[in-house]
């Protein structure tokens, strides 16, 4: 199950995490974002319980993006224990995302 997030539970949601989390940073207008979607949802029932995916609007919480560099969307970066170790711009594969992980 995809978590959605924004300024009030990221902290918990993600850096507070005792697994890695996988953080979507999208917009609504954004076409290649809309086209991951399903790719997003598929991974997320892929790797629970031993990691999270979540979604973050770029456009609702346009703080955390720029805390966080995200130039363009999408942009996924993996979180663990409360830290960004890997980011991937643009879109890709299910495979490449898993990768991450």
């Amino acid at each position: 199950m995809v978590v959605h997030v924004n300024a009030d539970n990221f902290e918990k949601e993600v850096l507070q995490s005792n697994v890695p989390v996988l953080v979507d940073f999208f917009a609504q207008w954004c076409g290649p974002c809309k086209s991951m979607g399903p790719i997003v949802d598929r991974l997320s029932n892929e790797i629970t319980p031993q990691g999270k995916v979540c979604k973050l609007d770029i456009d609702e919480d346009s703080e955390l993006a720029m805390q966080y560099k995200v130039a363009s969307v999408p942009t996924f970066m993996l979180f663990h224990n409360g830290q960004p170790i890997a980011t991937h711009v643009g879109t890709c594969s299910q495979d490449e995302l898993m990768q991450m992980f």
